[in-house]
């Protein structure tokens, strides 16, 4: 029978297994171990702790790509007893091996040695760029819309493949914020029938530069200046800003990320762009040109500015925190994919717009976005290392039925994808790591090398050969080879130029500016005044108001209004572009799915009408987070205690989506700025705990939609929030819930944004 609720019981499976109790209210995501832990060290020897619910690994292939047949658990650490790396079992393992107690520590201690060593070389080179990333486990399930342009067998109707998501950062280390203005990767690896293939996208459609020749430019422009290391994962510098005036093809795509993509809410609420035009065969040979897409099934979302600056001092993980919990508690995100599909004609353009420009974009409404296939996220990864720091991605990674085009980006990542992994993964065989293991068999006849972990058998790894009986054979069409393309190759002379179709660097930016609510826009005039704010040089800053110029009068004169400087004027006839209303993120409706309400309570609140509020919450598809004075549980001594995921200590606003007040909670006991400094503006007699106060000005100052039963009403005083503002409801719980709900299918309160006319 089939469950209705797959959320909750999702979230139920969990508690199951760490909780006696089976309270699903207790089981906020994010729980470390698959059990709780005694209070005593455990010293009873036992098997390892199985994996947690919702993580997956690798699943079962050799390094040639045959199935094992075997578990995935097979690859996991076995027995009860510590070992060295050869399986020794070992008495001790927190003293070096000395002459006496006091005596000098022995040459011939092997297990020093070995765990020492292995230690020293635990890390490998991170990403000179997507260094900060987060994966999961995944399927991809084909609608077969596409069999008419793609001979691609994971995209025939009905197909389902295994694949592995990386969303990432492109700027920051590893150890850099998760909330920065940033551009994000969007790669996925599919486990195809037909061997790896990799779509390796962005969440902005466009990129910086047109030909890969600039790439160690942009990224040397945009990382901490080599003199200081600083600033970490941040545009807002001389440097980034210095080039992308001098080079205005960047200026496209520094729009998108100036705007409110470059914060997304989560890695849930992003889109994904392919970036790049790429050739599609067909079972007849036929070709088309396409542009790849991914859309969030939860819809588009960003965060504010300010939210992102809180995030990133309270949460800088916020993001691979909220895939990760929302994989645990059955909310698994989803994404369709779909394709813009052009003909494939000699001039490669359409509708004006040459398709082998990485920095412009073909608007919807020329080209509609048809849907494929759905992505659906449902394991997280057991290992952060083994899958998420060495899953190895490659555009050249491809199946019959999609190939290349002569975008000169594209060209140069062909190159550089390879490239990277020699120095990161210590050699040519990357791909038999187990995150990176085809499910198609192979017989490459390539051999030794770091790492080799097949063993091949044969004694002639060459073609032709008959020593080993001609094996292996060539594939053509009809065996499933993978025949590139003969498309036809311009007659020229070899020059270092660029087409004149590339030279156009300001009308799609216009396009996308016009595209923008004017809530959008606010942010975005907000977005560059802050970052050119942050240079030191002037002519930096002139330089680019020059280029804002070329886009709108109006960005241009507020931006330069924000800097103190004089707006300049445009050079030419600002050209008449038609606004594309699939750039806005406002103005839609989305499914609540995933969705993290808070709800505020105490001791006094009606605790029937909080748990009634977390069991329709859950049945809406979303998750409950009881924040209450202290952790522990409200109503100990009732019959149905109430489990608190987060206290007024630890709770901020920017975690939930929005707000319910249960109640009106007095001052706490460590409502003191000495204790908790978010307490510092609470008076001493002040009948609502300051924190509770704060969440309250913080979610109504970022637009997100606040409820509150009669009861907590003073909570909405306290905080000058008046009753009938934009996104506000009192009422019965029931009511309360119902016009929060309606609201956050719009993400945001719009309405509470004021606009300059």
């Amino acid at each position: 029978m089939e469950e209705s609720n797959p959320l909750k019981a999702a979230v139920d499976k969990v508690v199951d297994m760490v909780t006696e109790e089976g309270d699903p209210a207790a089981a906020a995501p994010g729980r470390p171990s698959v059990r709780p832990p005694q209070l005593e060290e455990p010293t009873r020897p036992r098997e390892p702790l199985p994996p947690k619910p919702d993580q997956g690994k690798p699943e079962p292939y050799t390094a040639t790509g045959r199935p094992t047949g075997g578990s995935a658990e097979a690859r996991s650490q076995g027995g009860a007893h510590l070992t060295t790396a050869q399986g020794l079992r070992l008495p001790d393992s927190d003293h070096s091996l000395k002459a006496g107690p006091r005596g000098p520590v022995l040459l011939q201690d092997h297990h020093l040695r070995e765990k020492i060593m292995h230690f020293d070389h635990e890390r490998i080179p991170e990403r000179v760029v997507h260094a900060r990333g987060a994966a999961a486990h995944g399927v991809f399930k084909a609608y077969g819309t596409a069999e008419t342009v793609t001979k691609a067998a994971f995209l025939r109707k009905g197909v389902e493949t295994p694949v592995f998501t990386r969303f990432s950062t492109v700027v920051g280390s590893r150890g850099s914020a998760d909330t920065v203005r940033d551009t994000r990767g969007f790669a996925t690896k599919f486990y195809t029938s037909e061997g790896v293939y990799d779509l390796v996208a962005n969440n902005i459609p466009v990129f910086f530069i047109q030909d890969a020749i600039k790439f160690p430019d942009i990224i040397h422009a945009a990382k901490p200046h080599p003199d200081r290391e600083i600033p970490q994962a941040q545009s807002a510098h001389d440097t980034f800003w210095d080039f992308v005036s001098l080079h205005t093809e960047a200026m496209h795509h520094t729009i998108w990320f100036m705007a409110d993509r470059g914060i997304p809410r989560s890695y849930r609420t992003m889109e994904g762009f392919g970036v790049h035009t790429w050739r599609l065969v067909n079972d007849r040979g036929e070709t088309s040109l396409a542009k790849f897409h991914w859309k969030p099934k939860a819809g588009v979302h960003s965060l504010v500015w300010e939210e992102a600056q809180i995030v990133n001092g309270v949460d800088p993980d916020f993001h691979r925190r909220d895939l990760a919990d929302a994989i645990e508690a059955g909310a698994h995100p989803e994404w369709e994919l779909g394709i813009q599909v052009f003909p494939d004609t000699p001039e490669q353009t359409f509708e004006g717009i040459d398709l082998l420009d990485p920095t412009k974009i073909v608007p919807e409404e020329l080209a509609p976005v048809q849907p494929i296939g759905l992505l659906t996220l449902n394991a997280n990864p057991s290992n952060y290392f083994a899958e998420t720091e060495q899953v190895a991605f490659h555009p050249g990674h491809l199946v019959p039925g999609i190939d290349v085009t002569d975008d000169p980006l594209l060209a140069g990542r062909l190159f550089s994808y390879l490239d990277t992994q020699l120095i990161r993964l210590g050699g040519p065989n990357f791909g038999q790591l187990p995150i990176n293991r085809t499910h198609a068999p192979v017989n490459d006849m390539l051999r030794d090398g770091m790492h080799q972990t097949a063993v091949h058998t044969g004694v002639a790894p060459y073609k032709p050969n008959s020593l080993d009986g001609g094996c292996p054979f060539f594939a053509g069409n009809e065996e499933g080879g993978y025949v590139e393309v003969p498309a036809p190759v311009e007659a020229s002379r070899k020059v270092r130029q660029a087409p004149e179709s590339f030279d156009d660097h300001f009308t799609q930016p216009r396009l996308f500016w016009l595209s923008l609510s004017p809530v959008e826009r606010e942010h975005t005039i907000a977005a560059f005044t802050f970052e050119l704010g942050r240079c030191y040089e002037d002519a930096i800053k002139e330089r680019t108001l020059r280029a804002l110029a070329e886009i709108d009068p109006y960005l241009c004169e507020k931006v330069a209004d924000g800097l103190g400087l004089p707006a300049p004027r445009a050079t030419r006839e600002l050209p008449s572009v038609t606004p594309s209303a699939a750039i806005s993120q406002v103005g839609k409706e989305w499914p609540v799915k995933g969705r993290m309400v808070g709800i505020v309570a105490d001791e006094n609140s009606d605790l029937d009408t909080v748990r009634a509020l977390q069991g329709k919450i859950f049945e809406g598809g979303m998750v409950p987070i009881v924040i209450a004075p202290t952790g522990g549980k409200l109503g100990a001594d009732s019959s149905e205690p109430v489990t608190a995921q987060r206290s007024f200590a630890t709770a901020r606003s920017i975690e939930v989506d929005a707000l319910i007040l249960a109640g009106a909670p007095g001052k706490g006991e460590d409502a003191y700025a000495t204790r908790d400094a978010k307490a510092w503006s609470g008076a001493v007699d002040a009948p609502v705990d300051p924190r509770v106060v704060l969440m309250l000005t913080e979610a109504y100052r970022h637009a997100k939609p606040l409820g509150a039963v009669p009861a907590a009403r003073q909570a909405l005083d306290a905080a000058g929030i008046p009753v009938d503002a934009p996104g506000v409801a009192v009422g019965d719980g029931d009511a309360v819930l119902a016009q929060v709900v309606d609201l956050l299918g719009r993400h945001r309160v719009w309405d509470r944004f004021p606009v300059q006319a």
